[in-house]
Order: C-alpha cells, then structure tokens, then sequence
C-alpha cells in the first residue's frame, strides 16, 4: 500500500489552453505521483505469496500493464492472469470468470475495465495513478473542441477518462488506430482525434485522412529526441530501432518498425537482428528480454538525465504501482474504481464499436458496413 509517507515528486504535462479554441496553444500544468519503496527480498516474496493467497480467497485475477513493475506483471501471468495493453487487460477480464479484477496500471485502465465489466468489483493499486494523456484532455474542454466540429467524427485513443470516451464516436487503440482511420477516411469522414497529437500525426502521415488534433501528448514518448537517437544509431549500427508512435515524428522517422507495445514484442521477435533500440516506456524491456533471451534491447535517450528529463523513459504513475499496493486492495477492497453507471452504457458505445470492427478484421470478414455516417458525438 503507498503511504502517505513515500515521496511525491512533481510532474509537469501539457494540456491545450482553453483560451484558444484551436488547440494549438499549450499551457504547462502540474501533477504528482508517490514513489512506492522497492520492498526488501524477504518482503517481496512474503508479498507475492499473501497476494497469491488473497487471489484465491476473493475469486480475483490480476491483469498487468507492460509498463509497471516487473513484479507485477510476472505474478499476474504466474496467477493466471494477463500481462498486456490497456484494452487487453479490460476484455480478458470482461471474459475472466474471476468476481474481481486488480488492474496494475494508471486510471483510465481501471474506468474501461469498469465499463466493460460494470457488474465486476475492480480495484487498483492507486487510485491516484494517471496519465498525461488523461489529465491534458478535460472532458469539459474537449466537448467544447467538438462542438465547434460537428461535422467530424470523434476518435479518442484509450488514454482518455470514461467521460472523454462517453463523448466519442470511436475508441482505438495505437495497434489499430491505423485500420479505423483508414476505414473512416474510405467512407469520405473526417476525423477530430484526441488526445495524442504525435500518434495523431503518424495516422494522419499513414493514412492521408482528414484529422483535426487535440494538442497532448504522453510525458514519456514526448522525451525522446531524434538527434541523440542517431548518435546512438551510430553506436550500435546493427541495432534495428523499434518506437512507439506516441513519439515524436523525428524518432518515428528513424524507425525500423513502428507499432504498439504488442506490435514491439513482435518485431523483436521477427526481426532479422539480435541487438534492438527501443523508444517507448522502459517497463517494456522486461517482457522484450524474458521473450527473447540473447537477444540486447537498449533504452532510446530521452531529453536528458534524472536532472533534466520530466520522465527519464518511465511513467511515474505506471510506477506507483506495488506489490504491496495489490496486497492491501486484496485484503480491503479498497480502491474500488467507480464510474458513474449513467455514463457507463454512452461509454461503452465508441469501445464496442471498436471491438466489433478489430474482431471482423481479424477474422478477415468485411468491415465497411461497421462504418456508420456518423458526425461529432
């Protein structure tokens, strides 16, 4: 459990200033997020056990993000439950059998379990673990962006709060952005996409689609810089360059391969190299070499140092996650994720549509009738 005791340490995010209805100003806001102590090893493995005791007690399972501790996501996989991205996590525990899900993640995790599993109990670590996507996107702000553009269909990537979603017309996530996109651009829609303005660009860049962006970004992806990749490039010429295209577009340019968290995991494995550099959050790196064993990952620079950089390749939220954190919501159930149930079924319309369309593409069935002529939510 984090303690009001453990450190808190300030972070900074852009959100677009509402003063300027375009977007295109951005005003630096502040967060914080608690630093969670690493447990001892005695600590860790008494810890592991209680939670492998609690799971079967309260018909839990625990789901895990790629990005939080590595404890974390070995004991959700050792427990039968799943290590993944966030809408991943929300469908196995929509399916899971378990009355309870323990979402080892940031916030908005925890609203899209809840609202594909409204009748479960989800519970999370910290409550107050965010995300800078989430908070620079302002439900008020942004319903007033899209009411400006009615003529556009709303697109939200799934960084965004359940009441961002609610007002949405399609949910996607960056491993199939690209597919819906280019699915809306077809039946001649333009879009008004939020709240990611780099992984916005790249889809706009892929697909020619008409796109109005809301200008956030993610505090992590944000930091890696183009110049000091290709110095490092240099360094490690055989090294093929994997990014995540939440990142800016000189480092997606410098790219061999351009995906998701899931699409990283499988260019690592398909590659033709043994030596790899990786731009996304760096709790990537422990799914990326327990897969591949003799294989290098290397951790793309950021904007500088523990002095100078807002994230140093990892969120701080995604690390207020603990192993003692999931022991006490266990024991308690605190921390139960709520989100209100009027909102809940308007919520779910943007994220079933977008399972309907990525299950149709991947069972190779037609997805042009799952389109609708739809303008802002």
């Amino acid at each position: 459990m984090s303690s009001t005791l453990d450190p808190v340490i300030d972070v900074e995010y852009e959100q677009p200033d509402a003063l300027h209805g375009d977007g295109a100003v951005c005003a630096t806001h502040h967060a914080w997020a608690r630093v969670p102590p690493e447990p001892a090893a005695a600590e860790r493995l008494a810890l592991k056990e209680k939670i492998r005791q609690l799971l079967k007690q309260k018909n839990a399972v625990m789901v895990s993000h790629y990005y939080v501790h590595p404890d974390l996501q070995d004991l959700a996989e050792e427990t039968g439950g799943l290590v993944s991205d966030s809408l991943e996590m929300a469908r196995f525990g929509r399916d899971h059998p378990a009355t309870t899900l323990v979402v080892s993640g940031v916030r908005f995790m925890g609203e899209t379990a809840k609202i594909l599993s409204p009748h479960k109990q989800i519970l999370m670590p910290d409550l107050d673990a965010t995300c800078s996507l989430d908070l620079g996107c302002p439900v008020e702000d942004f319903s007033a962006f899209c009411d400006a553009h009615p003529d556009r269909s709303v697109v939200v990537y799934a960084n965004t709060s359940a009441a961002v979603k609610a007002r949405s017309d399609w949910l996607v996530t960056s491993s199939c952005a690209l597919d819906i996109v280019r699915a809306l651009k077809e039946k001649g829609q333009k879009v008004l996409w939020a709240p990611d303005k780099h992984l916005g660009g790249y889809i706009e860049r892929e697909t020619g689609a008409d796109m109005l962006m809301w200008n956030g970004s993610c505090i992590v992806h944000d930091e890696f810089k183009a110049f000091e990749l290709e110095q490092l490039i240099k360094s490690h010429p055989k090294a093929k360059v994997l990014v995540h295209p939440e990142s800016p577009a000189a480092v997606v340019a410098l790219a061999d391969a351009v995906g998701s968290t899931s699409g990283i995991l499988k260019a690592a494995r398909e590659l033709d190299a043994t030596e790899f550099i990786v731009a996304t959050d760096k709790g990537m790196m422990h799914k990326l070499r327990t897969l591949n064993p003799g294989k290098t990952f290397i951790e793309a620079p950021t904007a500088g140092n523990s002095a100078t950089c807002k994230s140093c390749a990892h969120c701080p939220w995604m690390a207020m996650n603990s192993l003692a954190g999931v022991a006490h919501v266990l024991e308690t159930g605190a921390n139960e994720v709520l989100v209100d149930p009027q909102l809940i079924p308007r919520a779910r319309v943007p994220i079933d549509r977008m399972l309907a369309f990525t299950a149709a593409l991947k069972a190779g069935q037609p997805t042009a009738g799952l389109v609708p002529h739809i303008g802002a939510a």
